[in-house]
């Protein structure tokens, strides 16, 4: 069963944002460019930097 607040939170649009928790609980990526994805998956790396960039709304 999800916990509020571990496994998703409701975020000011009433939308279901799942955490970093949840997904590392579900073990792999879903490919959706997921706001709190453990993987990356989505990010943008800046050119010549290791820094990932890039806010989803997943």
């Amino acid at each position: 069963m999800l916990q509020e607040g571990v496994d998703y939170y409701i975020n000011e649009d009433g939308n279901f944002v799942f955490t970093e928790a949840y997904h590392l609980k579900r073990g792999y990526c879903c490919k959706n460019k997921c706001k709190h994805c453990p993987w990356g998956y989505g990010k943008v790396k800046l050119a010549g930097n290791n820094t990932e960039s890039g806010d989803n709304d997943k």
